[in-house]
């Protein structure tokens, strides 16, 4: 716990006290709060917040550390920090979704050229793909945005049970995989509104949502059915941006021991279809 009391000390000694609407200390000090002040600020105990500095055994609640977190404005870099050197979790992100993923997210899809490519937040709502994804799955750019969600597409949208000729494997997996990405947040409004959608929308799901399977994402190989270049067998790729670990990018790559480089191919090349 030492290192969790030098950062804390660091932190209190950087911060600036007009910001916080404190006077200077003495004629000319300008920044660093009291340990006093920290406590007073956040809601804990004098005792308490000492203790944490001096780094003794207390096991701080999670509740504490985001309090005094906010106190010392913190980074959503220094809050993980912070929370790690205590041994919790890092924040978790906002399950509010974005319309569109950011700027150089996006940018970074649009370089994947030639692979089917798009980005899913924390509730599955697609904000961002590529060309290459477009020309995969043409609707992705049809649908309303509320409707634009990768869970809700493969258990409504006909045009994905005419893609996925292993629908009946992929859906379950995709729901066994989305129920152990979500754990307790499923009760959370975001996620109550798309399972309700779901649940009215479709049998397969209501069926499959009671079973509660549970399977972590693996990288596997998938097979697409395009009704203009036929099977496409692709490597299925999932990664997180570091500076948005919330933001998963989905990345398809052809099974280089197959036809899929030359139907992809092909694909990339038909012009007319968007």
């Amino acid at each position: 716990m030492s290192e969790l009391g030098d950062f804390l000390r660091a932190r209190r000694g950087q911060l600036v006290r007009s910001e916080l609407g404190l006077p200077m200390l003495g004629r000319t000090r300008t920044t660093g709060l009291r340990r006093e002040e920290v406590s007073f600020l956040s809601g804990v105990s004098v005792t308490w917040y000492t203790w944490l500095e001096q780094g003794r055994d207390i096991n701080p609640s999670r509740q504490v550390l985001d309090a005094v977190a906010r106190t010392l404005q913190l980074t959503g870099a220094e809050h993980a920090y912070m929370l790690s050197l205590a041994g919790y979790p890092g924040p978790r992100p906002e399950t509010s979704a974005s319309d569109r993923a950011p700027d150089h997210i996006q940018r970074l899809l649009d370089a994947l050229a030639d692979s089917p490519a798009f980005a899913i937040e924390p509730d599955w709502s697609i904000s961002g793909w590529n060309r290459a994804y477009a020309l995969l799955y043409p609707n992705i750019a049809k649908v309303p945005a509320r409707d634009r969600n990768l869970l809700y597409l493969v258990f409504t949208d006909p045009y994905v049970r005419e893609l996925l000729p292993d629908w009946d494997i992929d859906s379950r997996r995709f729901l066994a995989e989305f129920r152990a990405e979500v754990g307790p947040r499923v009760s959370e409004p975001t996620f109550v509104d798309l399972v309700d959608r779901l649940r009215e929308s479709s049998a397969e799901f209501r069926a499959w949502w009671s079973r509660h399977d549970i399977e972590g994402f693996t990288t596997r190989e998938r097979l697409f059915h395009h009704p203009l270049v036929g099977d496409i067998r692709l490597e299925h790729h999932r990664l997180a941006p570091s500076d948005h670990p919330d933001l998963h990018l989905v990345i398809y790559t052809p099974v280089v021991a197959t036809d899929a480089p030359a139907r992809l191919r092909r694909l990339l090349d038909a012009e007319d279809l968007l």
